[in-house]
């Protein structure tokens, strides 16, 4: 439960403290999009000192989707139970070991294991970020404040795309394991920065009272929103989301350098979506009051089928087109989607930890499926037509599902 505005104001340095708090939880974003994107770049690299094909890499960069699937509710659960404070500070620590191990990977197991490890850290994050975003702010402010936070993730994607080839490789001798040790090195300075946000006594009282107001079972909640019809439409528009998402992040400078691009170039176009994304997630959300959000998510969607379309050419304005429009809807389809869910009246403040556990643990199915299918399919194939004709299939999709949506909108209020 969230305390009204009259409240907040009756607290000296309240509003304040939770955009300080907002900057923690940006933060755990940054980390995890950087986390997340840091074999996409590499895909030359580590493929070639290990030997692994399209078709191994892209099990390796679903893997921790795969983990994500089963460990979404649980950690959303625990989320309940320890607090955003120690759950997204676990959150850190885990994302900062999973990559480091990554750097003293030597085949494919030990590869697809390390990445893996992320799956159990990235729910903490995906969950434990609206959960606190939900408790501190309220109508437009929370709206803007998730499309701040959703901002470092797109950030932290593109500092990996973009900087790996042109300056961590370069500053460290060529070496991708240590560009791995760096970024780790990154994310564990972090964790140490969100406790230092937290220790406020603020923060801990805050958390305190919500703890005491939640009783409500756990699988009674999970029961309850499995049921609802607007709830079960979201979950498979997740799917669809993510497996666009995740399937074109990992597989983007690869399509381009099968365009004829050279990898410093195709990254940094890769990162084009992410920068087009983050202007997108700033003013999207913030306009899509509950009146106009089934027509924004339309023209999401609309965009993302076009950007598939656009892909297919070589030619460089065809591409500047595809990745605004890959930009625009990245930066925004998700955010709406888990808009639309906590606005549900039968989601209070009190059930978004496990709303939000259900909503990633049934999306990152479509995380998983996104790159493995993709690198299947290119390796069948030859290229990577056919994956965009798929992905073209999914936003399709997508937009029956907006229509299903449409039509029990009174439920989602």
């Amino acid at each position: 439960m969230t305390i009204s505005d009259d409240t907040h104001s009756s607290h000296s340095g309240y509003s304040t403290y939770r955009w300080i708090i907002l900057g923690g939880v940006w933060l755990s974003y940054f980390g995890f999009g950087l986390t997340a994107v840091t074999l996409a770049p590499l895909v030359t690299q580590i493929s070639t000192d290990m030997n692994l094909s399209n078709s191994e890499i892209g099990t390796v960069m679903g893997a921790w989707q795969l983990i994500y699937i089963g460990s979404a509710i649980p950690c959303g659960i625990l989320l309940e139970r320890l607090g955003a404070r120690k759950a997204l500070l676990l959150a850190f620590i885990i994302i900062a070991i999973s990559c480091a191990l990554r750097g003293i990977a030597t085949n494919y197991l030990s590869l697809f294991l390390a990445v893996a490890i992320f799956g159990l850290g990235g729910p903490l994050v995906s969950i434990g970020a609206p959960k606190v975003i939900s408790l501190w702010f309220e109508g437009k402010d929370r709206a803007f404040a998730m499309g701040i936070y959703v901002t470092g993730m797109a950030l932290g994607g593109m500092a990996g795309l973009s900087l790996t080839h042109s300056i961590m490789m370069p500053l460290l001798n060529d070496n991708w394991r240590h560009v791995l040790f760096a970024y780790s090195g990154f994310v564990f300075v972090t964790a140490f920065v969100w406790v230092g946000i937290t220790a406020s006594g603020t923060f801990k009282a805050h958390e305190k009272n919500h703890h005491k107001q939640n009783h409500e079972s756990q699988l009674t909640t999970f029961l309850d929103l499995i049921r609802i019809p607007s709830v079960c439409i979201v979950l498979l528009m997740g799917i669809g989301i993510f497996f666009f998402g995740h399937g074109l992040n990992n597989w983007l400078p690869e399509i381009l350098v099968s365009h004829g691009m050279d990898s410093v170039t195709a990254g940094f176009w890769a990162s084009g979506p992410t920068l087009v994304g983050i202007v997108a997630s700033l003013i999207i959300p913030r306009l899509a009051t509950p009146q106009f959000r089934m027509k924004i998510l339309c023209g999401l969607f609309v965009s993302a089928f076009l950007a598939t379309i656009f892909l297919q050419t070589a030619d460089n304005e065809m591409l500047i087109f595809a990745v605004i429009l890959q930009g625009v809807a990245k930066g925004a389809m998700m955010t709406i989607v888990i808009l639309i869910l906590l606005d549900m009246k039968e989601v209070s403040s009190g059930r978004t930890g496990l709303a939000g556990g259900l909503f990633f643990s049934t999306a990152e199915i479509g995380g998983v499926l996104g790159p493995v299918t993709i690198g299947v399919l290119s390796d069948y194939t030859g290229g990577f037509a056919a994956s965009l004709w798929m992905l073209s299939g999914i936003c399709i999709s997508l937009l029956i599902l907006l229509s299903c949506l449409h039509f029990t909108r009174k439920q989602v209020c």
